[in-house]
C-alpha cells in the first residue's frame, strides 16, 4: 500500500489515496499510469505529485497515442538518480521511454514537447539508451496562465 498525496493547485487542497502498488494514479485518465510505475525503485511508503504534472502526463500521452513505458516519476534525493545533483523526480517528472527504440524515443519527445504542458523536455541528444542517464525527462509542468505556485515561482521545482 502507498499514501498518495496529490495536491490540486486549482483548489489550494491535499488529496490522500492509500492505493495498492496495482491501483490507477489518481487523475492520471484510465490505466495510463499506474501507482507502482509512478513510485519506480523508491521505498517511500508515501507518493506526492500535482494535478498540474498529472494533466501534463494525460496531454502527453493522448498525443502520443499508445502505452509509455514509465521508469519512475518519484524518487527522494537520497534514493538515486542524479546523485549529488539536483534531484527533480520527486512526483513531477516522469523518466520515461528507457526501453524503446530511438525513433519512439524520439516520437515521445516530440509528443511531450507539442503539448506546451511540460516545463522542460530533455533534449534527444541527451537521451541514450544507458540505464543510469534515464532516456527521456519531462521535468515539472508548466504553470498554466490563471494558476498561481502555492509559494511562488521561487518555490517550485529546480530544472536542469
Amino acid at each position: 500500500m502507498a499514501k498518495v498525496i496529490v495536491y490540486d493547485e486549482y483548489t489550494n487542497r491535499l488529496f490522500t489515496y492509500n492505493l495498492s502498488e496495482n491501483d490507477p494514479m489518481p487523475y492520471a485518465y484510465g490505466n495510463t499510469m499506474r501507482v507502482r510505475e509512478f513510485r519506480g525503485s523508491s521505498n517511500s511508503p508515501t507518493l506526492w505529485t500535482t494535478t498540474r504534472a498529472m494533466e501534463a502526463w494525460n496531454l502527453t500521452r493522448r498525443r502520443y497515442g499508445k502505452g509509455i513505458y514509465i521508469g519512475y516519476a518519484f524518487k527522494r534525493i537520497w534514493e538515486g538518480g542524479h546523485g549529488t545533483a539536483s534531484q527533480h523526480y520527486a512526483g513531477v517528472s516522469f523518466d520515461v521511454g528507457q526501453n524503446v527504440s530511438y525513433s519512439q524515443r524520439v516520437a515521445i519527445r516530440n509528443a511531450a514537447v507539442a503539448t506546451g504542458a511540460w516545463g522542460y523536455v530533455e533534449p534527444i541528444s541527451m537521451t541514450p539508451t544507458c540505464a543510469f542517464r534515464p532516456p527521456l525527462r519531462y521535468s515539472r509542468a508548466a504553470a498554466p496562465r490563471r494558476a498561481t505556485p502555492p509559494c511562488g515561482a521561487a518555490a517550485a521545482a529546480p530544472m536542469c
